[in-house]
């Protein structure tokens, strides 16, 4: 099944000051005794502008309808990769986080998987190496698997940590050679890629206390194989397979897209929710292409394991987690099984 939205009117974008849940759609299904969590709120530019008593209501009203999905998700494993324009603007970079700690604030289980490709460029021609790519895959070579490594772990992983920390979370650092976390083994193409890896298999036992106890893990995808070689591993799948290590009840991809659009060629046609033999019909048929389908089979792979729902959000919209998660339409595409 395909299902099309249209496109989101600005007014609403601005109108809601907390959530901004009319700005995007999400596809939780509420508890069915949960308050009509089908109703949105608008408000009109007018009664935004009545009094600071009106604008302080519409915020209660926001948090309110947002309940129904609080109570959904609370105490729910939700796994979020996280990377391109998110990581590279410093306004989104923080929405992102303030995300995390309001969804770890009220329940829910967050883990962060995230790449850095940005950086490792500019360290890379830093220590004058020019990097190089080969069907959007970094070429990995031992020079560029020690930068990759120290900037992944030692640089960008510390400074989300240290983001979350300050915005009031709990964070813990984290990448896949730490307690087994992620084994993993060569690319097929590793001739041509080098140390480019793809993941073996996931033991999430350390993940567990941490979540537990209510600290987010931030998990940079630098993971080992058998043998001790370290290997870079793409973040999408790495975090759909922590996702389905860790039972997860979403995973949720930032990208620098909308979504799966049913026409590639009209940002309108977003898909709001499709299952898998949709999304395979779309790839046979050539309407997921490119970059993308890399992303939707990690969500197909995801799902196949356990994990409830996947979706594919663009996380150059401000406080997409939010959308997805705490509203009744989301910000993106909804893969089900």
């Amino acid at each position: 099944m395909l299902l099309t939205k249209p496109q989101l009117s600005s007014s609403l974008l601005a109108s809601t000051p907390l959530f901004n849940p009319t700005s995007n759609p999400n596809h939780a299904k509420p508890i069915a005794a949960s308050p009509s969590p089908r109703r949105r709120l608008r408000i009109s530019a007018a009664s935004t502008a009545v009094s600071p008593g009106a604008t302080a209501l519409s915020r209660v009203d926001v948090l309110s309808e947002a309940l129904p999905f609080i109570q959904r998700f609370k105490g729910k494993t939700v796994v979020v990769k996280y990377g391109g324009a998110a990581m590279k603007s410093p306004e989104l970079q923080s929405s992102v986080i303030r995300d995390l700690v309001l969804l770890s604030c009220v329940g829910l289980r967050p883990i962060l998987v995230h790449g850095g490709g940005p950086e490792i460029n500019s360290w890379l021609l830093r220590v004058g190496v020019e990097p190089q790519f080969r069907n959007g895959l970094r070429v990995t070579d031992a020079l560029t698997m020690e930068v990759v490594e120290m900037v992944l772990v030692g640089k960008v992983n510390k400074n989300l940590v240290s983001l979350i920390n300050l915005a009031g979370g709990t964070a813990v650092g984290l990448c896949g050679k730490d307690a087994r976390l992620i084994t993993a083994r060569p690319s097929p193409n590793a001739a041509a890629l080098g140390f480019v890896g793809e993941v073996a298999r996931v033991d999430a036992t350390v993940l567990h206390p941490i979540i537990a106890s209510g600290h987010i893990p931030v998990i940079a995808t630098v993971a080992a194989d058998e043998t001790g070689q370290a290997y870079n591993i793409n973040a999408d799948t790495a975090a759909g397979e922590i996702a389905a290590a860790v039972g997860a009840e979403k995973l949720l991809l930032l990208t620098d897209v909308s979504g799966i659009l049913a026409d590639r060629n009209d940002p309108g046609s977003l898909v709001k929710e499709i299952d898998i033999a949709g999304v395979r019909q779309m790839v046979s048929g050539g309407q997921v292409a490119g970059g993308m389908i890399p992303k939707v089979e990690c969500c197909v792979r995801a799902l196949a394991q356990g994990v409830h729902t996947a979706s594919i959000i663009d996380g150059r919209v401000p406080h997409s987690l939010l959308l997805e998660i705490l509203t009744d339409e989301g910000t993106g595409t909804m893969i089900t099984g």
